[in-house]
């Protein structure tokens, strides 16, 4: 039977779900079932579309998902063929990455390269990288770093300045300095899965505090603090992860005062602020003697630099220092070394500006495919958070995108302690190797959430039964 005899007007009849879901559901039960072999070409668009009294773009969209679902291969100018069920298995086993958080790549490579490639025309600076610092960094190095992070509003002064192996061992070097086990820390009811396993290390208690779209409330703020014996606070002030949220001067401020009043230490993440062509000053730079900045590369530039700063107060710095020297004695001094090359130099802000592009283009591919739902995005961000539709829950929704070939972060990774999560995912542009990739998973997304997209496996196993 000609593959256009194989479907007709009839699916559509109380179909709840788009036109082309439906055909597309219709031709791939046809090629799980063997009735459109592999290399069948399907029927031209047009020609469809007439039969079944649809647009020529209905018909494309149907295509498209049999396409990404692996059962079909458009050819250029010469049609759309059918796929093999297995293939399409096999294809999906290497899953549609929109759940790890890292910085798309660049030219951060070929930075690097130049800058070892001036690292070793110096010999002096040779003989530097290869010799012990001090636990709190080089001097030079510190001076970069207090550049770099007077993007956030800070004094520039290099002397409040501690070079570390990224924010997480900055995080781990503060903690450790100032909390001891039992010790109530409070924070975002979603928060930073690193600070969790950290707390859970050291046998601390995370208390989550209540959010809007501005990030912490201090109202909610100041009565934890009020009946909750805690000294310190972790907060992202500036695109939270996962929520996308940022908070207002005029928040930062409430926030401040409260902080100040219950005389609360706070350490803030600045890590996803980076991205940020202008931030807001941080929180940090209205409480310069109670505060501890974490910043780092790892979200605008080659994760596996792993260079980090730690912004504090003088007298809190040779506390940290004895952290540092506890752990792994100093910052190995190479990869400092780059770092500083690349503030000084200017590159660090090519490649934030490179990521910026890049975010953009995602986010143009993967929005428009969100239009009528509610989430949460910035420009600044790869990060999308979708609370999700009912009747969907976080758990199942994220299984049947798994076996879909997607994957995303459900709200309960980032749930602090007995917080209820939300129904929610957070989607990660940035981990996809292109933008191409992005658009598959997210048509992919959308198509589970409409309840009508099931992996090649699922169908044939509902053809056996």
């Amino acid at each position: 039977m000609p593959a256009e005899n194989l479907i007709s007007k009839a699916v559509f009849q109380d179909a709840a779900k788009p036109k082309y879901l439906v055909i597309a559901e219709e031709l791939a039960q046809h090629i799980v079932n063997g009735q459109l072999p592999t290399g069948e070409r399907l029927p031209p668009q047009r020609k469809l579309a007439q039969r079944l009294g649809v647009t020529a773009g209905t018909v494309s969209r149907a295509y498209a998902v049999l396409e990404q679902r692996g059962l079909a291969t458009a050819r250029m100018g010469d049609g759309t063929y059918v796929r093999s069920p297995e293939q399409a298995v096999v294809d999906r086993a290497t899953p549609v990455d929109l759940a790890h958080n890292v910085a798309i790549p660049t030219d951060d490579g070929l930075a690097l390269a130049q800058s070892l490639q001036r690292v070793s025309a110096d010999p002096q600076l040779l003989r530097q990288v290869l010799s012990y610092q001090p636990e709190t960094g080089h001097a030079q190095h510190r001076q970069a770093g207090a550049r770099w992070l007077k993007r956030f509003g800070t004094s520039g002064d290099a002397n409040r300045v501690m070079v570390t192996h990224g924010a997480q061992h900055g995080l781990s070097c503060v903690l450790r300095t100032l909390a001891r086990p039992g010790d109530a820390l409070l924070t975002e009811c979603l928060s930073y899965p690193g600070l969790q396993a950290l707390a859970r290390l050291m046998r601390l208690q995370l208390v989550g505090i209540e959010t809007d779209a501005q990030g912490m409330l201090p109202d909610a703020l100041e009565h934890a603090a009020r009946h909750i014996d805690a000294k310190l606070v972790f907060c992202s002030p500036d695109l939270h992860n996962p929520t996308n949220a940022s908070m207002s001067l005029p928040r930062r401020e409430a926030i401040a005062r409260v902080l100040r009043q219950r005389n609360l230490l706070l350490i803030e993440d600045a890590v996803h602020a980076a991205a940020l062509a202008a931030p807001l000053p941080a929180l940090s730079a209205l409480l310069p003697e109670q505060s501890f900045l974490l910043a780092s590369f790892s979200k605008v530039a080659g994760p596996g630099l792993r260079v980090g700063y730690i912004e504090a107060a003088p007298q809190w710095l040779s506390k940290l220092a004895a952290s540092m020297r506890a752990d792994c004695w100093m910052v190995a001094p190479l990869l400092p070394a780059i770092a500083s090359d690349w503030i000084e130099s200017g590159v660090a802000e090519q490649l934030i500006a490179q990521q910026r592009v890049a975010i953009a283009e995602r986010l143009g591919v993967a929005l428009p495919l969100l239009q009528g739902l509610d989430y949460r995005s910035d420009p600044a961000s790869p990060l999308i958070w979708l609370p999700l539709p009912e009747p969907w829950r976080a758990g199942p929704f994220a299984a049947a995108l798994r076996q879909a070939g997607v994957l995303v972060r459900t709200a309960d990774h980032f749930a602090v302690g007995r917080s209820a999560a939300p129904h929610a995912v957070r989607i990660s542009l940035n981990a996809a190797k292109s933008c191409a990739e992005v658009a598959s998973g997210m048509q992919i997304l959308l198509g589970v959430l409409q309840g009508a997209a099931t992996g090649p496996m699922d169908r044939m196993r509902a053809t056996a039964r």
